[in-house]
């Protein structure tokens, strides 16, 4: 906003007693000196402009509830500094929906708070998005699994495979195990669909990797038709098309892309 007067303190005056705003709350800019004419009078008055700063932190919030907007949910926040991070907690009354599957709505908004925050920012800084305590529910659970899959594969002497997680989990994985005496971990694979593996110091050579992500029925969420007794037998097989063609299935919808939070984890 600008604001005039005969003096460049008193234009400031104005537009701080305006805005409701002390000195140190705003950013202020004089656009225009004053002129005195003949005899001492005002012929051209001060201008200055005054805006207000925002608090990056209340930024970013402003810019989640938008975002949670967008997706049709309620939500409120509550803004925190927890060590080097900046925590945003989402409340809700419809908070299941919030988090998404295994966090997967949490996380595309943590990875668009992130990226708010740090554009154009030299200095990188940790942006956690919450909701009804998650993180910490979801990293207990995480640190659980990454210790139980290091026995196993400690015990079979075999890569173990884990599920597609975000940076943000894989994080959680690699630091769990980083000081473990029989197994080391790495990221495969590109997003979204990275994922981490734990690889025993004692590795046999010739094992196949054990995937503990795979689906319970054979690895890929297929039917095995070659079993005796399940699915179609050989003369079925040998059938021509009927000339239907199965109706593709839509993909689900996935937030894949990560900016911002997503960080190389390794």
């Amino acid at each position: 906003m600008q604001f005039v007067g005969k003096t460049i303190d008193e234009a400031i005056e104005l537009g701080l007693k305006e805005m409701n705003l002390e000195k140190s709350q705003a950013n202020i800019t004089v656009l225009a000196e004053p002129v005195k004419g003949l005899f001492g009078k005002i012929k051209v008055m001060a201008k200055v402009e005054i805006e207000k700063i925002v608090d990056e932190k209340e930024k970013t919030a402003e810019f989640v509830k938008e975002i949670a907007k967008f997706l049709d949910l309620d939500v409120n926040t509550e803004v925190y500094e927890k060590g080097d991070k900046t925590v945003i907690k989402l409340v809700s009354n419809d908070s299941a929906n919030v988090i998404g599957y295994r966090g997967e709505v949490l996380d595309a908004i943590q990875t668009l708070a992130g990226a708010s925050m740090n554009i154009g920012k030299k200095d990188y800084k940790k942006v956690v998005v919450d909701c009804e305590n998650y993180r910490e529910k979801r990293e207990d659970t995480l640190i659980s699994l990454a210790k139980k899959l290091e026995e196993k594969a400690t015990e079979m002497r075999r890569e173990v495979i884990l599920e597609p997680m975000s940076p943000y989990e894989r994080r959680i994985i690699h630091t769990t195990l980083s000081d473990s005496q029989t197994c080391t971990t790495k990221s495969e694979g590109k997003e979204p669909n990275r994922y981490v593996v734990i690889v025993p110091f004692d590795k046999d050579e010739f094992a196949k990797p054990y995937n503990a992500g795979r689906n319970k029925q054979d690895g890929k969420g297929k039917r095995d038709f070659n079993k005796k007794g399940k699915g179609f037998n050989n003369k079925r097989r040998d059938r021509k098309p009927s000339g239907f063609s199965e109706q593709k299935k839509k993909s689900p919808l996935s937030f894949g892309t990560y900016l911002g939070n997503s960080l190389k984890d390794k």
